[in-house]
């Protein structure tokens, strides 16, 4: 089992939540105080080279116009740490690419990392969260088919070497395809995809050989997701790789009281506000999805699950927190209960959870509880051969 250490760069220095209607999409940029958020990047970056000096690899995200993530621009950050670490791999998850308006773009910037890193970056793939879509102005109804096209573009400029070709998609049309560099690993760095509930796009990342991961989800639904990229994986076969991911929330502390303090912190996540319009955009998900939500399946992100107290959080492997070998504990609890997944994606800071208490955290996992989870049979990465070799 791999372990990554990820943030999603919060900028927690707002009015009291309850003043406020939204901390997404439409709050004014006068709450946010350029020196403040100066300190917090460096500090966030500073963090992230303190875990590759722990043996942990790092995970990057990025979102928009919001407050609970200023790492707007991933490709900056991995850049930056492709530069200033040496050991572990680096994952952007993901590049949305269902918004932005040129996969060749995001081919080039993964390339150009790649080269940088020599060979330790991850690409993951995104079509943005449903409140990203008011702003960015996308039909939600296109997002699938963006993402997919987009990917298949990407793919396969990394993997065309004897010159230019012409790509005409539905969305992307391109003369001359040529790309400048190409990609440090061979024949491209492992992709990754981000859940989604849509069993049709799982199968179709594993039948790629794609890593699938989701986030913050109840152990059941997590389960039913990795069972169905698992069913795909034996059906079709994997062309080479892929693998399963799961993010929970994490905190490992010296006391039971220390780690429960903690994980409060980090459910300041949770709380994050975003106004019902922007949540569920028509045709973001399949209608059969909605039916069954309204039903009260996949309760995972939803306001009722924030709303639930940390042990119930920690029950369903949404929150795990605790002395290290409470944590050893807690991991393989959900491992077994999910039928096993090859990357912990460790969302260790939130809110406000101050710099001491994060490293305090990480070290701590590193050196007590990740001996004891690293062994974890796991699927063999898609980390093609380096071109070097």
């Amino acid at each position: 089992m791999q372990a990554w250490h990820f943030t999603e760069m919060p900028y927690p220095h707002l009015p009291p939540l309850e003043t406020l209607k939204t901390m997404r999409v439409s709050l004014a940029s006068k709450h946010y105080d350029p020196k403040i958020g100066a300190d917090l990047y460096n500090r966030y970056l500073d963090e992230y080279m303190i875990a590759d000096e722990l043996g942990l690899n790092m995970l990057l995200n990025e979102h928009h116009q919001t407050a609970t993530c200023i790492d707007v621009a991933a490709p900056l950050s991995a850049a930056v740490l492709a530069r200033q670490t040496s050991k572990g791999r680096i994952c952007i998850l993901g590049n949305p690419v269902a918004n932005r308006g040129d996969p060749i773009r995001i081919a080039e910037e993964m390339a150009m990392i790649d080269c940088i890193s020599r060979g330790r970056l991850d690409v993951g793939f995104v079509r943005g969260v449903p409140y990203e879509i008011f702003a960015a102005n996308t039909n939600p109804t296109q997002t699938v088919e963006r993402l997919w096209e987009g990917i298949d573009l990407v793919t396969k400029a990394w993997t065309t070497t004897e010159g230019p070709f012409n790509f005409e998609g539905r969305f992307t049309h391109r003369r001359a395809v040529n790309l400048w560099p190409r990609p440090y690993q061979t024949p491209h760095p492992a992709v990754w995809i981000t859940g989604s509930s849509d069993l049709d796009n799982i199968k179709r990342a594993a039948g790629r050989g794609f890593v699938f991961a989701t986030f913050l989800q109840p152990h059941a639904k997590v389960k039913w997701m990795f069972d169905g990229y698992r069913s795909a994986f034996m059906d079709t076969g994997l062309p080479g790789g892929g693998g399963t991911a799961y993010m929970p929330l994490v905190f490992t502390a010296d006391s039971d009281a220390e780690a429960e303090a903690g994980a409060r912190e980090l459910t300041w996540y949770l709380d994050a506000k975003s106004e019902p319009q922007y949540r569920n955009p028509p045709g973001y998900v399949p209608v059969e999805f909605n039916v069954q939500a309204l039903k009260g399946a996949f309760a995972g992100r939803t306001e009722a699950m924030r709303k639930q107290s940390i042990e119930f959080l920690k029950d369903q492997g949404v929150l795990i927190y605790g002395k290290p070998d409470d944590v050893a504990k807690q991991i393989h609890r959900l491992y077994d209960l999910v039928g096993g997944f090859d990357n912990l994606l460790m969302m260790g800071q939130a809110g406000h959870m101050s710099h001491e208490r994060t490293v305090r955290s990480m070290k701590l996992f590193a050196k007590e509880v990740y001996p004891q989870v690293r062994d974890l049979a796991r699927t063999k990465p898609l980390n093609a051969k380096v071109a070097a070799e």
